[in-house]
């Protein structure tokens, strides 16, 4: 196994976004907001700016440190395109047994009527991400990919059918686009 002296990626930051770094801890503030998250957690690899972009690097790196610089620099790049563009997730509604009908009330989305149930199927909404329905479509947006995707996920999960069969009964809540 041969260890790299130093390993390096680099992130470059655009125009209009600031990013600050203490420690571990980066900030990236743009138009759309302001994402912090904590790479405590790295031991071994360090982050830093160097003129216009963030350098995560590690010395004497083997397998999985090299694959943790990579990770920790996916993650930058993620909140730089979050707080510059955001993201959205669209779900559509499918039914054709009983009609469903799609709340949002406060951190939770109600699925009402999902199968002909008495009682409401819930969801849990993220921190920092807004939920739009329709009554044939679901809008999840932030600018966290994290919480967005997390919280398209719980509502596609909370529809999830196990009992019947998926051939007959293909009513849900099913995620068919996602955008940056």
């Amino acid at each position: 196994m041969v260890k790299a002296i130093k390993y390096s990626r680099t992130v470059e930051i655009p125009e209009g976004i600031k990013v600050s770094v203490e420690g571990k801890r980066v900030s990236v503030s743009g138009p759309k907001g302001t994402i912090e998250r904590d790479f405590s957690h790295a031991i071994g690899v360090s982050i830093s700016i160097v003129e216009n972009k963030v350098m995560v690097e590690a010395n004497f790196a083997n397998r999985r440190k090299k694959a943790l610089v990579g990770t920790i620099a996916s993650h930058i790049q993620n909140m730089i395109d979050g707080v510059r563009n955001g993201f959205t997730y669209k779900l559509k509604i499918v039914f054709s047994h009983f009609p469903i009908s799609v709340e949002v009330k406060g951190d939770k989305v109600l699925i009402r009527n999902f199968l002909g149930e008495k009682s409401p199927r819930v969801a849990k909404i993220f921190p920092g991400v807004t939920v739009k329905a329709t009554k044939e479509d679901i809008t999840v947006e932030g600018i966290d990919i994290e919480a967005v995707g997390q919280t398209a996920a719980n509502i596609e999960a909370a529809t999830k059918i196990s009992e019947f069969d998926r051939r007959v009964f293909m009513d849900g809540i099913y995620i068919y686009e996602k955008g940056g």
